[in-house]
């Protein structure tokens, strides 16, 4: 049986991943008013075991990616979807905080390999003019889990306890890792892909020419840890990741606050997640069109990514406009431009770094999204207590710029260890 565009279906099934990384995600904080009732947990441990998830999910982006790199996409993406979707399943048997905050780590410990895996399957499946547009569609995936989460576990816990909810969230998991294996093989020896898109994407790879010899493991580390290209996409991730949390996590507070949006006008986030959706694919078909009339693809990412560095300083003008509307609109721009960003950054390091050493490499780079994170949640707690919101709004026009300096200064030549600045070159 021969499937015309199976790369496509494989990118289905990496968007149907970060879906359900999302939801398995959000379902304790979704529960957290009932959970804490029912296990008579403070709000101090509820943060505690928040923190938990955290500092695994950091952990596990760096080490993540080395397993990747030493089982393949295949087993790995198995493996990682089924440990944490047990972990999740596992949460409706918690008692108590501390078997609470276990479990949780153990989640955070398996959905960081989720997005080492994916750029993974994409370097494998997609030539350069497509990986924009199925980086964009697997990252979609999560703004779509997070829309999706609060209708499907509330509704389940409706009908079976909130045990229940995590249990049926982590039993779908397990459902996608039994699809995985069944239908997803490297393009080499997948029988069911046509001869023509075969010769695509080994044509696509063959043009490439970026790929080294697979090292040992002290040669691997030290190739990132000498890179500097490596440490700088790393610092891009740190300072432009930390505002889709704010946008996520602290902009329903900022409405409700200080604008006096009550909990039903707060639907109103949905035009965000809208927003965001758009940017994720958007950023795809505009690098692809780019490549296809001739543009280097790391030069066609760059370009994208200094549109949306040019756009999210906007953020300044929240604090300034009186209509609601207006805020929403703005942070519409803001969350479409760095969506736009985050498809444009990740296809650029599948672009950049060599596929023997991409999932190590990635993992690396990537644990800058969960250490800007923490530390961004930390920052506007104590700048909303001695400030206020508008400093936060500030100070997150200024990352995305930031961020395309170092991209541009010290990420612009094809990997190497100990890279010096690249040569300017057009773009």
């Amino acid at each position: 049986m021969k499937v015309p565009h199976l790369r496509w279906w494989i990118a289905g099934l990496l968007f149907l991943a970060s879906i359900l990384n999302y939801i398995d995600r959000q379902a304790l904080s979704i529960l957290a008013p009932t959970i804490q009732a029912d296990l008579d947990l403070s709000d101090q441990q509820y943060a505690t075991i928040v923190s938990f998830f955290l500092a695994a999910y950091t952990v596990a982006y760096l080490l993540s990616g080395r397993v990747v790199d030493a089982l393949g996409a295949r087993l790995s993406m198995a493996l990682f979807v089924g440990w944490w979707s047990i972990s999740n399943a596992l949460t409706g048997l918690a008692r108590g905080a501390l078997s609470l905050g276990a479990f949780r780590f153990l989640l955070g410990l398996g959905e960081a390999g989720g997005y080492t895996a994916s750029p993974k399957v994409v370097s494998e499946w997609f030539p350069a003019k497509d990986r924009g547009i199925a980086v964009g569609l697997y990252s979609m995936g999560g703004a779509v889990g997070a829309t999706l989460a609060p209708i499907l576990v509330i509704t389940i816990a409706s009908l079976y306890s909130w045990r229940g909810a995590f249990v049926v969230t982590g039993l779908l998991g397990l459902i996608f890792v039994a699809l995985w294996l069944i239908f997803y093989r490297s393009p080499e020896t997948h029988p069911w892909l046509t001869d023509g898109e075969r010769e695509l994407i080994l044509a696509g790879r063959g043009a490439e020419k970026d790929d080294l010899p697979k090292p040992g493991e002290k040669a691997l580390w030290k190739t990132i840890l000498t890179s500097r290209a490596a440490w700088a996409l790393m610092g891009a991730r740190m300072l432009t990741d930390p505002l889709w949390y704010f946008y996520l996590f602290w902009l329903p507070k900022y409405l409700h606050t200080v604008r006096g949006l009550d909990q039903l006008e707060l639907v109103g986030m949905w035009k965000v997640f809208i927003a965001a959706d758009a940017g994720f694919l958007l950023a795809g078909f505009l690098a692809s069109w780019l490549i296809k009339s001739g543009t280097n693809a790391r030069v066609a990412r760059r370009r994208v990514m200094l549109i949306c560095a040019c756009l999210t300083p906007v953020s300044l003008l929240v604090p300034t406009v009186s209509a609601t509307g207006s805020v929403f609109a703005l942070a519409m721009v803001v969350a479409l431009a760095h969506a736009a960003w985050l498809t444009s950054i990740t296809s650029y390091i599948v672009d950049l770094i060599p596929k023997s050493i991409l999932g190590t490499a990635f993992g690396f780079i990537a644990a800058g999204s969960a250490l800007g994170g923490i530390f961004m949640n930390q920052a506007v707690g104590w700048a909303v207590s001695h400030f206020s919101y508008s400093v936060c709004f500030y100070s997150m026009a200024l990352v995305h710029p930031l961020a395309f300096w170092l991209v541009w200064r010290f990420a612009r030549r094809p990997w190497a260890p100990g890279s010096e600045p690249a040569p300017a070159i057009t773009g």
